[in-house]
């Protein structure tokens, strides 16, 4: 176990999960953004994440454990995303509540839904360290903390749209990119100790991260009538995490 890579990695999930923070820095000037802007930042976000669960993670799995070994890993971890989706009550801004019925106030099952949402992202970041490829984990780090930023004025808007205060909204928003630290201490750990895991690991963050994309962000990016500008912002993150990853990696 190398420690040098596991600390790399709690740090570098840390970096992305702060950048949620950062990316929700403008709520402290101002409590509206345009519909269209901010679809076209959440289809932006769909589209480096789903770069990057293609090249970093799904690319390197095959290399390591062979085709079958990822389907099975990419079904895994999205069945698992379903399941808390599914058993643990929270709430998206442009969706509504989800999972069984809750006493928590709003704010709190909004957190709660950012943080199913960014815990695969903190894996993925984690089990990329553990490849031992530290260019093509600082890539895909970097590319989540891209995303986050988009993310985290998606969460404190609504908060501030709310009667939240300005410092409020933005610690709101912060607090749920913390998570990330959490799931890439867990990834890196556990690939760094178990080795032989490590393609099951590329390929459960995978299958996380493709139902988040599916299931939640794209869906968010297309409710306020941006379908088509939303579609654009996910090509455009498309291409930059590709560009990214091609020559950096």
């Amino acid at each position: 176990m190398s420690w040098d890579l596991i600390w790399l990695g709690c740090i570098a999930s840390l970096a992305a999960g702060l950048a949620t923070g950062a990316g929700a820095l403008p709520v402290l000037f101002t409590k509206k953004i345009s519909d269209r802007l901010l679809d076209v930042m959440l289809g932006f976000s769909a589209g480096i994440m789903l770069a990057a669960t293609s090249f970093s993670l799904i690319v390197p799995a095959i290399d390591l454990g062979g085709p079958w070994i990822v389907v099975v890993g990419i079904i895994l971890g999205a069945l698992v995303l379903h399941l808390i989706d599914r058993f643990v009550p929270h709430l998206h801004p442009a969706l509504g509540p989800e999972g069984p019925p809750s006493k928590l106030s709003r704010v709190w099952l909004f957190v709660i839904a950012i943080t199913i949402h960014n815990f695969p992202e903190g894996l993925a970041v984690g089990v990329s360290f553990g490849v031992g490829n530290i260019s093509a984990a600082l890539v895909i780090a970097m590319a989540i903390g891209l995303q986050n930023m988009p993310e985290g004025l998606a969460v404190a808007l609504p908060l501030r749209r709310e009667g939240y205060s300005r410092r409020k909204s933005l610690w709101y928003a912060t607090l749920t990119g913390l998570v990330e630290p959490v799931g890439g201490l867990l990834g890196v750990a556990l690939v760094s100790v178990f080795h032989p895991i490590l393609p099951w690991a590329l390929a459960f963050a995978a299958g996380a991260m493709l139902f988040v994309i599916s299931d939640e962000i794209i869906p968010e990016s297309h409710k306020k009538g941006f379908e088509r500008e939303a579609t654009f912002g996910l090509i455009i993150g498309f291409v930059i995490m590709m560009l990214l990853d091609s020559l950096f990696v």
